[in-house]
């Protein structure tokens, strides 16, 4: 059954689209505002989110950009606006669509079966890399420490997952430089450490365990000791 979470703070027109999707058969959540709907969507895997721009507490676009940050998680943006900015502010934010209310239902039905058919097509076989407690989804972009979720910014996220791509393979930070930013040439390596401590503030410090190990003149490991 696909997850769906509505972000909505107009709480009839929440409920309403709720009622809707449970009778086509999707298990659905709701948020009435920005920092309780990016909290379930950190906390919780879902298959797509229906986001509105106008929101209390965190506004729809600022929601978005920090979903961007650790899910590629199909967005449909809700909302009474319908200039063209607020359109391409949103696409460019990386929604994947967009409806201006007052909308048909069926309209809004038919929206979200055509997103998540494209994710399901575009989606790769999920695969779950592990590394000792660590455990990382890089479909959904999701990554815990047994079962508590880590809270990792897409550069923390990219770099783990190359590493552990690669387990028990020393990668030069050269190789993680070019992988991870995009750089072609040597040089500037420092970005790399900086990361690495990063990661082992948010994995190793919390929980007590040695994932990532230092090749001292060469670069970095995990070890699935």
């Amino acid at each position: 059954m696909e997850r769906i979470l509505i972000i909505e703070d107009e709480e009839k027109i929440a409920r309403f689209v709720e009622l809707e999707l449970g009778y086509e058969g999707y298990q659905v959540e709701k948020a009435l505002d920005g920092r309780e709907g990016l909290a379930l969507a950190k906390a919780h895997p879902f298959d797509l989110i229906l986001l509105d721009i106008m929101l209390p507490g965190l506004n729809g676009i600022e929601v978005l950009r920090r979903i961007r940050l650790f899910s590629d998680v199909p967005v449909i943006l809700l909302t009474a606006r319908d200039t063209v900015v607020d359109k391409v502010t949103g696409l460019d934010g990386g929604a994947d669509d967009y409806i201006t209310k007052p909308f048909a239902i069926e309209e809004l039905l038919a929206r979200i079966r055509a997103a998540l058919r494209k994710k399901r097509v575009s989606s790769p076989s999920p695969t779950i890399l592990t590394a000792g407690i660590i455990r990382l989804d890089p479909v959904r972009r999701e990554c815990w420490a047994e079962t508590q979720p880590l809270e990792l910014t897409k550069k923390e996220f990219d770099l783990l997952q190359f590493l552990m791509e690669n387990k028990n393979i020393v990668m030069k930070r050269e190789v993680l430089l070019e992988r991870i930013w995009g750089y072609d040439f040597a040089g500037e390596t420092n970005v790399v450490d900086v990361y690495i401590r990063y990661l082992r503030a948010k994995i190793e410090e919390p929980f007590d365990l040695k994932l990532i190990f230092t090749v001292r003149g060469v670069g970095y490991v995990i070890k699935d000791e």
